[in-house]
Order: structure tokens, then C-alpha cells, then sequence
């Protein structure tokens, strides 16, 4: 029970409605108590904390008081199975406790801690029924084990995989619950799209899988584009790119590059293009961009149409290293810097430096000679000293 000793005095037994047992409790107490819990070996109502009825479990504790009745000095006894469920909940506690006013508020506290730790716990959970795991192994055997590329040791988590068209290797994750099949478990694929099944009562792995399998035809072509802008240009972002990232960087020269931005529904499309570098650089491949939007054709690939628009041949992966055009921030002497890469560039043709953006504004923001309007930071060139401005928007937090 939760029981309170203060010295040598006689026991008090707190509940989290307010209910005291002992020989100071009023009336009302006293029938509050009557008609609570469970009858303990000595007569009294034995307290129980149910932090979670849908889980249908009671957890007992014991909290001892010190000789000055100080609730932040007390000490909670419990079994270890409610210990290890609390586990990582120490500092709360004593948090709570030092906090608390009173044993009674301690408890309500206590009860809302369990509760989120028991949502957090895997191993309280009711056990499934055994009409799930066979099911689940029927399903999986009836599928291929060759086709199976992880299950969990609890049988709730399972990663299947699949090969595209173009031999690409695929995977999707299932989260399944208890109530499989009659509820679909939760999946999670790699996609630059929403991936949401069809389900059935009477469907199996089987059923999701050959859905995995047509959303991975339906993108086969953004990933063509995807793959050939990776394998044929030197992409400076994202350096490792996942199957859902829709952007790359590019580099197009020494301080050069155009982000994209591919729709995976039409990979051949126009893609969002944005330049980075010295406007003495970028300027002409807006105007050719702008200017020759129309010769466009989705008939041909998209790196070959952004050559053409572009009047460029990217530099090549054969002949150039990606060093070349990784050249470190001229402040932090780094190149990478909170996964971002210098994408400021000094616009003086004879200087040309590169920068972080948020290593360029703090510079700037901490010279006298520097001044703000709105989110637009003016300053010098910390090389060259010929003007620079850079938007605050991406400052470093």
C-alpha cells in the first residue's frame, strides 16, 4: 500500500483521492476509506495505484518519511518489476518530490509518471493472442523467407524486401499489432511520396507486398533521373542522398551550383532550379535559363535537358574530383558545417570566397561597420572587403 510513517508515530495510509487512514482522520475520511480498495491482513483498506486500467495491472509502493516528515527526503520502496518500469524516471521523481506540497499530490504525480512509463515499456504490454504469431508465420512462410529481410524477437516488427525493374533493392518496414489481420499494420518506406495501402480482413503480407512492388514501378522513373544525376554529375548536397530526397545540388563550376527540386510524379519535368554563387556567375545561367525554357523537351532526360537550356556540360566525375569544388568556408575553414556547405560566395570576380551562411552573418553582425534592415544583413567581405549582404532567415541558432 502507500503507506506514510512520520517517526514513531502511527501509520497513515494516503490515497491519490485524498483518503488518509490513521487516528487523525475525520469522519469523512473514515467512510471514504470504508468504501476503497481491498481489505489488507490487518483489516484496513489496502491502497492500490491502477495508473492504467486498459492494461488492467495494479502496482503497490511504499513510501517512507523521514523523523522531520519532509517529503523531499522520503524513500519509495517498491518490487523490482515496478522499478525496472521506472527506470529513467529517477530525476522525475525526485523532481516531483522535492516539488510536491504534500504525500497525496506525490501519488497523483506518481500516478501520471507510471502511466507514461508503462506506454513506454514493451514488455507489460498484454501478451498477443496466439492466433496472431501463427498467422503472422503462415502469412510469412506463404510469402518466401527469401523475401523477408528482418523480424524482430517479439514478432511485431517486420522488414520485407523487393527488387525494382532496374534491380534496385528496396525495403519496407511493418509495424503490426495485435489485432493482424482483421487491422494492416503500419509501414514505412523510403518513398519521396505518401505510400498508403489497401487492405482487407482477408489480406496477408502477400497483398502488401505486391503493393510495395507497383509503387515501386510507378516510381521507377524519378529514381532513373535521380541515378543519373548521381552517377554522372558531382552532387555537393545532400551527400548521401536517401531514395526519398527529391533535391540535388549540383556543382556547375569552381563556386558554382544549381539546386533542384525533382517532382517525383514528373521526373521529367521543368524541375524548380536555384543557383548559388557570385551574381557575375549565376546571372548568365538564369538569362539562358529564362530564355530558353522552351526548347524543353520531356521526351529526353532531365540532365540532358538542363544541358541544353543551360548551354553547359556539367563537369565530369572522370575527370574532375569533388574536391574541386568543395572549397572550405573562408570564416569556420571547413567545408561542412551542420550538414550545410558554403552556398554564399563573394561576389568580386578576383575574389570570389565562399561562405556558410550563418558563418557569414554572425561575421557580419559583429562588425561596427555593418547595418540591418529587416532580415538583410550589409557588410564587407572579410578578403576583399567589397560590399556583401546575406538574409539572416537561416541564421545559426
Amino acid at each position: 500500500g502507500l503507506r506514510q510513517r512520520a517517526g514513531t508515530g502511527p501509520a497513515c495510509v494516503a490515497r491519490p483521492d485524498g483518503c488518509v487512514r490513521g487516528p487523525k482522520r475525520s469522519a469523512a475520511q473514515r467512510g471514504c476509506c470504508a468504501a476503497w480498495g481491498r481489505a489488507s491482513p490487518d483489516g484496513c483498506p489496502q491502497p492500490l495505484l491502477r495508473p492504467a486500467p486498459r492494461k488492467g495491472r495494479d502496482f503497490h509502493i511504499r513510501i517512507l518519511l523521514p523523523t522531520d516528515s519532509q517529503l523531499k527526503n522520503a524513500r519509495i520502496e517498491c518490487s523490482w518489476h515496478l522499478k525496472k518500469i521506472l527506470h529513467g524516471y529517477q530525476h522525475i521523481l525526485k523532481q516531483r518530490l522535492h516539488s510536491c506540497p504534500d504525500l497525496v499530490s506525490f501519488v497523483v504525480e506518481l500516478k501520471t509518471i507510471l502511466e507514461i512509463a508503462l506506454k513506454n515499456t514493451q514488455e507489460l504490454h498484454v501478451p498477443w493472442p496466439p492466433e496472431y504469431y501463427s498467422c503472422l508465420i503462415r502469412d510469412l512462410e506463404i510469402l518466401g523467407w527469401n523475401k523477408v529481410a528482418y523480424v524482430d524477437t517479439g514478432l511485431t516488427t517486420v522488414k520485407l524486401k523487393a527488387e525494382d525493374s532496374r534491380g534496385r533493392q528496396h525495403l519496407i518496414t511493418l509495424k503490426l499489432n495485435a489485432k493482424y489481420p482483421t487491422e494492416p499494420p503500419d509501414c514505412v518506406v523510403d518513398f519521396p511520396v505518401q505510400f498508403a495501402i489497401s487492405w482487407m480482413p482477408q489480406d496477408s503480407l502477400i497483398d502488401i507486398h505486391n503493393q510495395f512492388l507497383a509503387a515501386l514501378e510507378s516510381l521507377k522513373e524519378f529514381w532513373d533521373t535521380m541515378d543519373e544525376i548521381d552517377g554522372k554529375t558531382w552532387v555537393l548536397e545532400p551527400e548521401n542522398p536517401a531514395r526519398c530526397a527529391t533535391s540535388r545540388r549540383i556543382a556547375i563550376g569552381n563556386n558554382v551550383s544549381v539546386n533542384i527540386e525533382v517532382d517525383p510524379r514528373h521526373p521529367k519535368m521543368l524541375p524548380e532550379c536555384y543557383f548559388l554563387g557570385a551574381d557575375h556567375a549565376v546571372n548568365p545561367l538564369r538569362t539562358k535559363l529564362n530564355n530558353n525554357m522552351h526548347l524543353w523537351d520531356p521526351e529526353i532526360s532531365l540532365l540532358q535537358n538542363l544541358k541544353d537550356l543551360l548551354e553547359i556540360d556539367f563537369p565530369s566525375r572522370a575527370a574532375l574530383e569533388k574536391s574541386d569544388f568543395t572549397k572550405d568556408c573562408g570564416i569556420c575553414y571547413a567545408y561542412r558545417l551542420n550538414g550545410t556547405t558554403p552556398d554564399q560566395v563573394c561576389n568580386e570576380p578576383r575574389c570570389g570566397q565562399p561562405f556558410h551562411q550563418a558563418c557569414l552573418y554572425e561575421w557580419l553582425q559583429g562588425l561596427p561597420s555593418s547595418r540591418q534592415s529587416f532580415n538583410v544583413i550589409f557588410g564587407e567581405c572579410p578578403y576583399c572587403n567589397k560590399p556583401l549582404t546575406v538574409k539572416s532567415s537561416m541564421k545559426k541558432p
